[in-house]
């Protein structure tokens, strides 16, 4: 990518982790900056600008995919959960976090026991519950974007030079002031927020020629999205009640996780939780996904994305490109997993560990999104028995 967009792009970071986080920032903010190795120019761009607005940056790079490999398929248990001498100290005082994924393979972990890579994400859940808390109180926002690499190129099925023209076209760096029209996206999606919020919905309806999903929203949650967290980003998502969750729901776009690939997943829910599971490619890796933890198999987020804000159109090979997909269509998508506080109406540092349990926000270790861009209407249930829809061919309807 020319020096020009990663110097745009690095703006456009920098504006959603500061759009993303409640307080603002101030000089002196300890800024970690963690990057695969072919994200090293965009990370060198972020770096030099965080120290010209007086920000501590730390760059960390991230484990290459053989180190992965090593460490998933060697690694006893006791290094699998092992959390470096510092890293606790360092997450509780850190203020932000921009992360340039550029995955170099998407399926190097293919044959590694999945049950291995559970016990890793299952040990590091109390780093990421230190950042959720800084964040409900305000100290800490986070951001990331991706990087083209070869291997997403040849999953997605066109070369690299498309690929980053794909970037380029849906991050809006082929505008002369990208953050300025990252800022009008920001504004237009209030309306869309505003107007989901003032409804009172109680439960969602999806239908599409493979989707048949009924989600019980819940009491005090709200909409939110487009909020500066990940580049590009136009959902809009709440987390529903995850004991409310019936139906099916169908993946219709390949998934990579952890190494690993699954095509044209569906899951049937019952009383909330997923009862059964078929996939193309992928269904035993699933079934060890779902069971990292008690909740692992409940939803944490629903999403529904406007196509009217999004220029991705056409399938990416990364969930951060995928779940925002535009098209013709736009898309819906679930996670499995860990819902997200700052969907409580009265803010997530009010989101106590029982009001999460009262309510019914999932809290697990895992989230994994899982789209779908299938022609749908998508229909609210409100509190007042009335049925209106508010989303159909791609698009809200208020």
């Amino acid at each position: 990518m020319k020096k020009e967009f990663l110097e745009r792009y690095a703006d456009v970071l920098i504006w959603g982790m500061s759009t993303a986080r409640i307080n603002s920032y101030q000089t002196g903010d300890i800024i970690l900056i963690r990057y695969d190795t072919f994200g090293r120019e965009l990370a060198e761009q972020l770096f030099k600008k965080l120290l010209e607005i007086g920000m501590h940056p730390i760059p960390r790079v991230n484990m290459t995919p053989d180190m992965e490999y090593s460490f998933y398929s060697i690694g006893k248990d006791f290094q699998l959960v092992f959390i470096p001498p510092g890293e606790e100290e360092l997450y509780r005082n850190l203020n932000g976090l921009i992360s340039i994924l550029a995955p170099e393979s998407l399926t190097h972990l293919r044959d590694v026991n999945p049950e291995k890579i559970g016990k890793s994400i299952v040990a590091y859940k109390k780093l990421r519950d230190i950042l959720d808390e800084r964040e409900n109180e305000g100290e800490f926002g986070w951001t990331l974007g991706l990087i083209g690499t070869e291997a997403l190129a040849k999953e997605a099925g066109i070369s690299i030079e498309e690929y980053n023209e794909q970037i380029i076209k849906a991050c809006y760096l082929d505008y002369p002031d990208p953050v300025k029209k990252w800022q009008e996206i920001y504004e237009n999606a209030k309306e869309i927020k505003e107007f989901l919020n003032s409804l009172r919905i109680k439960k969602i309806i999806v239908r599409s020629d493979n989707c048949n999903l009924s989600v019980t929203i819940g009491p005090y949650r709200r909409w939110v999205g487009i909020s500066g967290h990940n580049i590009p980003s136009f959902e809009i998502f709440t987390s529903p009640d995850c004991r409310g969750t019936e139906g099916t729901f169908f993946m219709n776009l390949p998934s990579f996780r952890k190494g690993n690939i699954v095509k044209n997943l569906k899951l049937e829910f019952k009383e909330g939780k997923v009862i059964k599971l078929e996939a193309e490619e992928g269904l035993e890796f699933v079934k060890t996904q779902i069971q990292i933890d008690s909740n692992a198999c409940k939803l944490g987020e629903f999403s529904l994305t406007d196509k009217r804000f999004s220029r991705i159109d056409r399938f990416m090979a990364h969930t951060l490109y995928d779940e925002n997909f535009g098209g013709d269509f736009g898309n819906c998508h679930i996670a499995l997993g860990a819902a997200y506080s700052e969907t409580y109406i009265y803010g997530g540092k009010n989101l106590t560990p029982e009001k999460k349990e009262e309510l019914g926000f999932n809290d697990s270790a895992l989230h994994w999104d899982l789209i779908n861009t299938e022609p749908k209407q998508v229909i609210a249930e409100l509190e007042s028995g009335e049925k209106r829809v508010i989303y159909e061919d791609g698009m809200f309807i208020i």
